[in-house]
């Protein structure tokens, strides 16, 4: 529960709509404080759609709170100040930065802080990945693709965050990176960060994830915990490629 002993974030009824085409089609659910949830499914099912809805990157209808507060009347910069994080598919780091500068550009919600605390930040990202600091002053777009998906979960951690939203983080990545990446979310969740996930690969979702949605055509058609879910034989035969 959040402060206030409702969850951290609770979505009801969201409808987000591309013109004419509905995307996500009234869909509720919540994810505790320290929580990890996934959102799995197909593509086009209306995942990364939901993450930008909440992000305020895309309109939505519906009732959208975070920590009790309506979402919809807060800009996307607001979000972050208020310890709301995207890490959003695709990455997004800024290519021509070095690594330290996109981490700095992560605490710029930050700036009334002194900045000692944000260097000991940097450092703290440092520890938790390493890599990073064999290459902070190498150009963030010379990295490799999960060297860059470090970075973006990073940067995003830079921003002190209670809610991260993460949008496949797995994808294109090398069997052996997706598997640090994994180890990195999972230790973000330990320390307290709510995780809300994205993931087209359900089975490391499940594995990482306490519970879980499964959206099909803009709505959610399953919500159980993920053992239930990774026991579900739909599940098992649409996603985990396993037939009963």
């Amino acid at each position: 529960m959040s402060r206030n002993g409702t969850p951290l974030l609770d979505i009801r009824d969201l409808e987000v709509h591309y013109g004419g085409i509905a995307a996500v089609k009234g869909i509720s659910f919540t994810v505790e404080a320290g929580e990890t949830v996934a959102l799995i499914g197909a593509n086009g099912a209306g995942k990364t759609t939901t993450l930008k809805a909440l992000a305020r990157l895309l309109p939505a209808k519906g009732t959208l709170r975070y920590d009790g507060t309506d979402l919809t009347t807060l800009p996307p910069h607001a979000l972050v100040q208020r310890g709301f994080s995207l890490v959003p598919e695709g990455r997004g780091v800024f290519a021509r930065m070095s690594v330290t500068e996109n981490l700095q550009m992560g605490a710029y919600g930050r700036k009334s802080e002194r900045k000692d605390a944000i260097e000991q930040d940097i450092e703290r990202m440092f520890e938790l990945l390493p890599r990073l600091k064999e290459r902070e002053h190498q150009l963030a777009g010379t990295l490799s693709g999960g060297e860059q998906q470090m970075l973006a979960i990073a940067r995003a951690l830079m921003g002190r965050p209670r809610l991260l939203l993460l949008d496949e983080p797995s994808m294109g990545l090398a069997p052996l990176m997706v598997q640090k990446i994994f180890e990195v979310i999972r230790d973000v969740a330990a320390q307290g960060v709510a995780v809300l996930l994205v993931e087209q690969n359900a089975s490391l979702a499940l594995a990482t994830a306490s519970r879980a949605y499964v959206m099909e055509s803009g709505r959610i058609t399953l919500a159980d915990t993920s053992a239930n879910l990774l026991a579900d034989p739909r599940v098992q035969s649409a996603y985990l490629g396993e037939v009963g």
